[in-house]
């Protein structure tokens, strides 16, 4: 199996802390739900939590465990058909839209199958590892990362459609928090010839690179998110009524789903409110607008008069900004108003996934891997658009400058914002 993509650099003791660590943290998200909240699938493009604790298991499970350790035995055989998401070359899988019909097997069952695969792994750690096992078991534990993060998105988006808007923790409000918003101001780079992608020091997905040059024309771009505020004039001024900002598919999907606010968004008593991570709160005017699809974001960029980054515009710009910000790692779960202005930007990383004009697609001199790791993020190069900077809900370690989310367009249940940027 040709596994060159995704390089590990850890020593051995570096990943089975790094794995337990990461397995621990799953299995804590897991630990806050019951059966059923574990069970239910809120929509098709979402997962039952259960199935996202089994998954990342059911990786390590077939693409580490069963080729590399000797005499190991499968948990349960029906497992491969469950839990598989989309490995076209392991075989046949439980289709996406019906994976909350898989009552059983039980949440309990479920930690026991991780416990169970677990030990494999920690056995298999502790007899010296080729360097390909450890860059599988590396990889699986940023895949587990990226399910740490959709499975706190999909339980919200669940959360949200009971009556009753439960909070995954600590239902209230947080402390107010210092309005630093101020002003949007935009920084100028004079652009150029510039070097994008990872440069193959350190765990990197294949999709980042291969580094490569790139022509930037001068551009200016906003040293803060776009906050609630700002949405609330643009919905103000008949943002979500005017067909001359949106794209076309875009306008078709407002006026299929009725779009007129952000998702999770209702009003009371002439107030805003959200549906959050800690229950229904009042939206906070100085934080980041959160839960807005690609179609929104490129609505406002016009509506103001702007538009979005490019990626490259964005990875480039942020190559000296510290990769620090309101992440998993905080327990906040939910965007933060943007620290006090300084002569550089903010919110670079953290609060929310920022959208860009950037459609995902394979860098120059990209080369396709084989095996099942191939099918881990090329098959999805169409359709989709990049984000880039993670958000309260991706795990701290599990950001770089490089990195490459991607949704489709018309997605509004991650925890996407947006950042404007102009041509100077």
């Amino acid at each position: 199996m040709a596994i060159v993509p995704f390089h590990s650099e850890l020593e051995t003791p570096e990943l089975l802390t790094l794995f337990r660590t990461v397995r621990e943290t799953t299995a804590g998200l897991g630990a806050r739900l019951s059966d059923a909240d574990a069970t239910v699938q809120s929509m098709p493009d979402a997962s039952p939590s259960k199935w996202h604790l089994a998954h990342t298991t059911w990786f390590l499970e077939t693409l580490v465990l069963v080729p590399f350790l000797a005499g190991y035995r499968c948990f349960d055989e029906t497992f491969n058909f469950l839990f598989n998401s989309y490995y076209e070359s392991i075989g046949a899988r439980q289709p996406r839209p019906k994976r909350g019909l898989v009552t059983r097997p039980s949440l309990e069952t479920i930690f026991r199958y991780r416990e169970h695969v677990d030990a494999g792994v920690i056995r298999l750690l502790e007899s010296a590892p080729s360097l390909e096992v450890s860059e599988l078991i590396e990889l699986g534990c940023h895949h587990e990362q990226q399910h740490q993060e959709l499975l706190l998105t999909d339980v919200l988006h669940l959360f949200a459609q009971n009556p009753l808007r439960p909070a995954y923790k600590s239902a209230g409000p947080l402390a107010v928090e210092p309005d630093g918003a101020g002003s949007l101001e935009f920084k100028t780079s004079p652009g150029g010839l510039v070097e994008i992608g990872h440069d193959g020091e350190g765990f990197s997905f294949d999709c980042e690179g291969p580094r490569h040059k790139e022509f930037l024309q001068p551009f200016r771009l906003a040293d803060r998110l776009v906050t609630n505020q700002e949405w609330i004039e643009f919905i103000a001024d008949g943002g979500y009524r005017k067909p001359l900002l949106w794209l076309s598919e875009g306008w078709a999907k407002v006026r299929s789903e009725g779009w007129t606010t952000p998702l999770y968004w209702e009003e009371r008593d002439r107030t805003y409110w959200t549906m959050t991570l800690r229950g229904a709160q009042p939206i906070d005017p100085a934080a980041p607008v959160c839960h807005v699809s690609y179609f929104e974001a490129d609505a406002f960029a016009n509506w103001a008069q702007r538009r979005l980054p490019t990626e490259s515009e964005w990875e480039y710009t942020a190559s000296e900004v510290p990769e620090e910000g309101n992440f998993l790692d905080s327990e906040r779960l939910r965007p933060r108003p943007a620290p006090a202005a300084t002569d550089g930007l903010r919110q670079m990383f953290g609060d929310v996934w920022e959208w860009t004009r950037s459609s995902f697609s394979p860098y120059p001199g990209f080369r396709l891997t084989g095996g099942a790791i191939g099918e881990y993020n090329a098959k999805f190069m169409c359709g989709q658009f990049v984000l880039r900077g993670g958000s309260c809900v991706t795990p701290a370690s599990h950001i770089r400058r490089t990195y490459r989310n991607f949704f489709p367009p018309d997605a509004r249940w991650q925890f996407s914002g947006l950042r404007l940027a102009e041509d100077a």
